[in-house]
This record gives C-alpha cells, structure tokens and sequence, in this order.
C-alpha cells in the first residue's frame, strides 16, 4: 500500500492571499511550503482512493499521472475537502463516493449533476476498496456534526488518518486507531496557538501518544508555522521521495528539533 498527501495545507492554501510572511515567501519562490488543499491518494495493486477532494485536485492529478481513481471518500463537508471533485466534469463518470450520510446529503446536494456512485457507510463498520479495509470513526470538528476520521488496513498494516478534528474525540475512535503503524494527523498551527476547530503541533503529537502510533506525519498545516525546511523533520531534496515506515520512525527518534511536517507530493510506502 502507497499513501501521497497530494495536498497538505489548510482551507486558504499556502502562500496565503495577500500574505509576505517568511513561509509564504518560502512558498512563493517553490518550497516545501507551498501547500495546496486537503487531499490524500491510496494506492494498492488494486486501484486508487481518494481521501477527499480539495480545490486543488485538478494540479494534484496532472501532477502525480493519475487519470482514473475507483472511489473517493470525503471526511466531513467543508469546501476545501470537497470541492475539487468537480473536476471529475468530462473526464470521468459516476465516481464512487463514500462517506457517512449527513456528509453526502450537503456535498451532493451541489455535486448532484456530476452523477456519482453514491455509498453511504456508517462510523465503525469496515468496508472493502482496492482490497484494503476501511473503517470511519467519529471525530470533533465544530460546528460540523458527524466529521470522520478512517483506518485504513492491509496485509497486517494499519494507517490512521484523523481528518479535521481537535483533540477530543471519542474513546471509541481512539480504540479503532490504537497501534496505527502510521497516523496522519491534523496539525494546524505551531504550539503556541491554540483552535477550537482542530488540533496544534502539541496536541497532534498528544494524540499520537495516546493512540500508541508507531509514526506520525502531520497534516492541514498552515503558513503560520516556520518555512518548512526551518520546521520539519522530513526535508527531501525532491517532492517524490519514497519514505518506508523504518524510515519515518528513524528520522523522528534521531532528531531532536523539528515537527513531522509532511510536504505535497510525500509518498509513504506501508
């Protein structure tokens, strides 16, 4: 199994709009800052999933070859997860899409004319795609109900994604993310700055304790960290290195600064 975060910023993207901020000029002049929004690629021997469709899925596509994906999954029903699925328009018909109901009611209700698959799932009951085992769970992402986090299983391996959420969240989502080999985990903002909506650099690495996570990589990350090769742990020379689980744990336990920011275009071998 291979995950790409395709795009790891948050809702505004980075650079932000009208921002010179050290990260946003890193970005403009083709950094690892520059961060598109919110969507990650699965990938098996089988097919292709995506985990939501930012408004940047056009690039992200074209950028990684993908032509043809079996099915999306969308975690919650705010734009910046969604509202690249229209670019789905004449290029290819009746996508499968899965989500809990509230989430496909409202996003449908604006996609309808795209014509997808529709497949509802419930939280905590597994499903099958591309011969991997997927399983939603609860997650707390105000004012939004019903958001969703996923496990992802396959061959003994497990990847949590916690999707937009702070850190409280039910026991019952903790448990199904327990010993993930790999988290992928909402981080926002440094330390010092504090959400209601989602979590910081400390809370992510709190839930990766409690979840007893083997590795971590942070996501949705904005402008208000450092420039990522400042802040990051994972500092490739190249978008499209291909990390192993062994490496990803051996760079956060030899390193003593840094976050795991992840980067777009950052592949992960499971």
């Amino acid at each position: 199994m291979k995950i790409t975060l395709l795009g790891t910023g948050d809702a505004t993207g980075t650079p932000k709009i009208d921002c010179s901020c050290p990260t946003c000029q890193d970005a403009l002049n083709g950094g690892h800052s520059k961060r598109l929004r919110s969507a990650v690629l699965v990938e098996t021997n089988r097919g292709r999933i995506l985990v939501d469709t930012g408004p940047d899925l056009r690039y992200q596509l074209i950028r990684e070859g993908i032509t043809h994906v079996d099915g999306c999954i969308w975690t919650h029903s705010h734009y910046d997860h969604y509202a690249g699925f229209v670019e789905f328009h004449r290029i290819q018909k009746h996508v499968p899409v899965y989500g809990v109901t509230t989430t496909l009611d409202y996003i449908l209700s604006y996609l309808h004319f795209l014509q997808p698959k529709r497949c509802d799932v419930r939280f905590h009951e597994p499903f099958e795609l591309i011969g991997a085992t997927f399983t939603l769970f609860e997650v707390s992402h105000p004012r939004l109900k019903d958001c969703a986090g996923m496990v992802i299983e396959k061959n003994g391996k497990k990847v949590a994604i916690t999707g937009d959420t702070r850190l409280d969240i039910p026991v019952e989502s903790i448990d199904v993310m327990m010993g993930a080999d790999l988290l992928i985990a909402d981080a926002i903002a440094p330390p010092e700055i504090r959400l209601i909506k989602h979590m910081n650099a400390e809370e992510a690495l709190e839930m990766t304790r409690r979840t007893d996570a083997k590795s971590v990589i942070f996501t949705h990350i904005s402008h208000l960290y450092p420039p990522h090769n400042k802040a990051s742990l994972y500092n490739s020379t190249q978008r499209h290195d291909e990390y192993t689980l062994d490496k990803l744990h051996s760079l956060q336990n030899e390193s003593e600064e840094g976050w795991p920011l992840g980067y777009d275009g950052m592949k992960i071998r499971v």
